[in-house]
């Protein structure tokens, strides 16, 4: 496997700014759900690192469930076409529910997940993100807590992956696609 400090081009969020935003999300969260229980619901793979430290944050009554999609296939880009690979396994009918997302691009990904969680009915019904990519926005889908606006850049670690490795950085780090030889990851 290719090591990352041959193709890393800079660390986006450290690992201290990740820790001090994340507490921060989790106090806003547990404020704006005070007295009330939270399904969270995190996309996998790449939001469950996220959820791991936010869950953790949250000090209301909370809940846990997963989705999987794909949207990208094998290539770096999504080609707006969402397929559920995993489902929920509990009833959000009438619960609170927050949908946990690592990164939010062109948006038909979490679009298209939203608007299914829409048809079971939750009684609310939010999402929180780690990243926000507005660059790439090509869907208009609501962000209620987001952790970082970036730039228009790949990135991976902290559970974004890079060819499906990388995942375990504990920062977000901008690729250099020029050095990265995926042969040798």
């Amino acid at each position: 496997m290719q090591d990352y400090r041959e193709f890393i081009d800079e660390i986006l969020v450290d690992t201290a700014t990740l820790e001090r935003r994340i507490a921060e999300l989790g106090q806003e969260i547990s404020a704006d759900y005070q007295g009330e229980d939270l399904h969270l619901i995190c996309i996998l793979r790449g939001g469950v690192v996220f959820l791991t430290d936010l869950m953790r944050q949250i000090s209301v009554p909370n809940t846990v469930d997963f989705m999987a999609v794909s949207s990208y296939g094998t290539s770096r880009q999504s080609t707006g076409q969402v397929r559920i690979t995993y489902d929920l396994q509990d009833e959000i009918h009438g619960r609170n529910v927050m949908l946990v997302e690592d990164i939010v691009d062109s948006g038909y990904t979490i679009g298209s997940v939203l608007d299914l969680l829409r048809t079971r009915h939750p009684n609310d019904l939010k999402v929180c993100t780690l990243l926000n990519k507005p660059e790439r926005r090509e869907v208009n889908v609501p962000i209620d807590y987001c952790g970082f606006v970036i730039p228009n850049k790949f990135v991976f670690g902290y559970g974004l992956d890079l060819d499906e490795y990388y995942r375990n950085l504990p920062f977000i780090a901008t690729v250099n696609l020029e050095k990265f030889h995926p042969d040798q990851a």
